[in-house]
């Protein structure tokens, strides 16, 4: 792990998916178009098959890259294609919550709405957060999270799937965007092989070429292995069990965002509705393995007393933090507030996924380049995954249209590297912050914890570093 991130650090130094019981009646030209579109692509010469860019993979990020693409005014010059594995658009339901969802910071409402699609967001689900509270369960050490006068949102709380949806519904009107379903990779060749441009071939035998090849295939991202390129992993050994719940009692502004650090992580709820909220819960492999096989109540049960119930402190602790707080508590003057009650969780919600950390020693090559999950993956605690994604997405962009405008050329490597350099600067901290307190949190030892509540604590009573965070964390 140091090694690699040493090594990167060099380089940053100096320079509502759901299975609905109805489905949503989403206009019918959404689906027909990508059929369409892979028709004449089908219909065309061998000279057709050779594509300016080529995404693989259309995931929330890999999607929103091909509509920012083409959408851009500088770059409506260049044949766009998105390939994605899987069979088909899967429509959003108004049925029920989905239960991935997204805290969605302020860069990425920017990007939605530069291409279009937060109108769509907000037409379909979204729930803006102005509040949050972080608490650790080892003391009484605190934090909380909002602007003045909760005058502007932290962020806002969207499922994935709306997300996905509202994005493919702006590519209606791309015409040089392309989306081919069913079409998964097989392998790829690149011009550091030997190759006269980025080739892939899909699982039918059927061969592309670009002159720019982008890897937003995921972590396992197969592009990113042609690409011969070291990839640090760490697995965490936890899995984030996730449902959506139904709360009891809920308060009518249900706008804040709740988390508390146990021991053996952190357990989250984040609002959906006045009375719904997503639960977002880290913990070892074989406590999530139990969680999923309990019933309903057993279920809520275990949610309530993760949030409620008192976990062992030491004196020790106990009487550090009572010191800091003689100092700072007029400062502060902030109490704990209990987080809402959960009563019920949504039927066939409860599911779970592997947690880990992931960094690739280099975001590009000669004719390609990585974004999102393909390039970097971090621990959800932060709420930064996707976030990450729609920067490197937003950066991208933003280089392909100067250096096309300027024509040197989209596979350029020193004009690629303009974006590897700006997105380590954002992308190295953050992984790098999200790691650190993954490792402090999930412990109970003395000193550790004494010395993570003295730093939160203090932090709390600092406003200016507290708005700082909070800025740096959602811009």
């Amino acid at each position: 792990m140091n090694r690699l991130f040493c090594t990167t650090l060099v380089k940053y130094s100096p320079r509502n998916a759901i299975v609905p019981s109805r489905a949503v009646q989403w206009p019918r030209t959404l689906a027909q178009s990508a059929s369409n579109r892979h028709a004449n692509t089908e219909s065309t010469t061998a000279d057709a098959q050779h594509y300016d860019i080529i995404i693989v993979g259309g995931g929330m990020v890999g999607t929103a890259l091909a509509c920012a693409l083409g959408k851009n005014s500088r770059l409506q010059n260049k044949n766009i294609l998105l390939l994605e594995a899987a069979a088909g658009f899967k429509q959003p339901s108004t049925e029920q919550y989905s239960n991935r969802v997204s805290a969605i910071s302020k860069g990425t409402y920017r990007l939605m709405r530069t291409i279009g699609a937060w109108e769509e967001i907000e037409h379909t689900r979204v729930k803006p957060v102005l509040k949050m509270q972080v608490w650790d369960a080892c003391s009484d050490a605190l934090i909380t999270f909002n602007y003045d006068d909760f005058a502007e949102n932290i962020s806002w709380i969207v499922e994935n799937d709306v997300l996905l949806a509202s994005i493919y519904r702006q590519l209606e009107g791309v015409p040089n965007v392309r989306v081919r379903y069913s079409s998964k990779l097989a392998s790829c060749e690149l011009i550091r092989d030997g190759a006269d441009r980025s080739t892939v071939r899909l699982a039918d035998g059927e061969t592309l070429k670009c002159d720019l090849l982008v890897g937003a295939d995921g972590y396992n991202s197969l592009v990113r292995r042609q690409m011969g390129v070291q990839n640090f992993a760490l697995a965490y050994n936890q899995m984030g069990v996730v449902a959506t719940l139904r709360l009891a009692n809920a308060p009518s502004d249900n706008v804040t965002a709740w988390q508390r650090f146990l021991p053996t992580g952190p357990i989250a709820l984040l609002p959906l509705s006045d009375d719904i909220s997503s639960l977002v819960w880290s913990t070892g492999v074989a406590e999530a393995k139990r969680l999923l096989q309990l019933d309903g109540d057993s279920f809520i049960a275990a949610v309530n007393a993760a949030f409620h119930k008192p976990m062992p402190r030491n004196t020790l602790v106990d009487d550090v933090m009572k010191g800091v707080h003689s100092l700072i508590k007029q400062t502060t003057g902030q109490r704990l507030e209990a987080a809402p009650v959960v009563e019920a969780e949504v039927a066939s919600s409860r599911a779970a996924f592997p947690l880990g950390l992931g960094h690739t020693s280099t975001y590009v090559g000669q004719g390609v380049c990585l974004i999102g999950d393909a390039a970097h993956r971090v621990h959800p605690l932060a709420g930064q995954g996707v976030n990450l994604g729609f920067g490197d997405v937003q950066t991208l962009v933003d280089v392909l249209a100067d250096a096309n405008y300027a024509g040197l050329g989209i596979s350029n490597v020193s004009e690629l590297l303009k974006y590897e350099q700006q997105r380590l600067k954002h992308n190295v901290p953050v992984l790098l912050t999200t790691h650190s307190l993954q490792r402090l949190y999930t412990t109970d030892f003395v000193p550790t914890v004494a010395l993570r509540s003295i730093g939160l604590t203090l932090t709390n009573a600092l406003p200016p570093v507290k708005k700082f965070l909070m800025n740096y964390a959602m811009s």
